[in-house]
């Protein structure tokens, strides 16, 4: 028996996070050029899309064996996997290969539909899902009651970044990710103003498309100067402020506070001198402003100079013990 009678099997892949139907053209040559097409999952969403091209679809689970007797006389028989990838089937038929007792059909694994960039995030939204509808203390959060959570992944974010720790980084991110996906799927249950993540995701990517006129639009920028300069006139054009102050939290850090204010200021050619007045918060006001001016950032020039101060202390610390 000659390598082309001993047939061939596919194993077509999709990808849940692709809408059914969109597959790639080689998956459609080999469906529609295959003796036959089997797939386990009755309720597997390709089908309906399959059937509607005329290719028929068997139910059927059929073990390693059964799929070398289907091939035989040179037949290709395209198996549509599941989920988990059909990992029994390819397991057995690496058994069988092993054993070296069977001729072998030829074993094909063909993605029909790939993945795009940032289809995890349709996983997220899933899983965010079942867990406000079926975990007892998700179920009653609120936006109030997470707002402490939203300030300390902030801060946790910060550290990683300024710690300089990879795996920290990529975890932080997905806490405050967490965050914009909880408040998200809360805010979908508002009986009179409800608004979903994609609500979320489609109010940002205007915002970020009329931002950027010099990527999306005719206008130019070639420095990063340029490019703030675009961002704060679409911005003062969407916003329409009566003063350069409004928009600005007041409840963010101190420093960062006089910073962001001193910001504001400058970039409006505005002359405001710092008010006058006696003590320790007047005089770090004017050490905001003045670091503002020169390009740094109080704040994290400040937790720079703590972490520092702590590590003094540890040292201390050790010498005496």
């Amino acid at each position: 028996m000659n390598a082309t009678s001993s047939g061939r099997i596919v194993l077509l892949t999709t990808s849940h996070r692709v809408a059914p139907g969109l597959l790639s053209w080689p998956a459609w040559q080999a469906l529609h050029a295959a003796d036959r097409v089997l797939c386990a999952d009755g309720a597997h969403p390709q089908l309906p899309y399959l059937r509607e091209a005329g290719i028929p679809v068997e139910e059927a689970a059929p073990t390693a064996e059964d799929l070398i007797d289907a091939c035989a006389g040179g037949r290709t028989v395209v198996v549509v996997a599941t989920g988990e990838g059909e990992p029994a089937l390819t397991d057995g038929l690496a058994r069988l290969a092993g054993s070296g007792r069977f001729h072998m059909p030829e074993l094909e694994l063909l993605p029909a539909s790939y993945d795009l960039p940032g289809a995890r995030l349709l996983d997220l939204v899933q899983v965010m899902d079942r867990i406000r509808t079926e975990c007892p203390w998700s179920s009653r959060q609120t936006h109030q009651g997470l707002v402490k959570y939203g300030i300390e992944e902030a801060y946790e974010l910060v550290e990683a970044i300024e710690e300089g720790d990879r795996d920290e980084l990529r975890e932080e991110l997905g806490d405050v990710l967490l965050q914009v996906v909880f408040h998200a799927r809360i805010a979908e249950e508002d009986p009179e103003a409800p608004f979903s993540v994609d609500d979320v995701a489609g109010t940002l990517v205007d915002k970020l498309v009329h931002r950027h006129p010099h990527v999306f639009g005719e206008e130019s920028a070639a420095t990063p100067e340029e490019v703030k300069a675009h961002w704060l006139r679409t911005k003062a054009e969407e916003k329409r402020r009566t003063s350069v102050t409004e928009g600005i939290p007041l409840h963010q850090p101190g420093l960062a506070l006089a910073a962001k204010l001193a910001s504001r200021v400058r970039t409006a050619g505005l002359d405001v001198p710092p008010p006058a007045g006696e003590g320790i918060g007047y005089e770090l006001l004017a050490l905001a402003i003045r670091a503002e001016a020169e390009g740094t950032d109080p704040e994290t020039a400040l937790r720079a100079a703590a972490r520092a101060y702590r590590d003094a202390v540890r040292a201390t610390e050790g010498a005496d013990a």
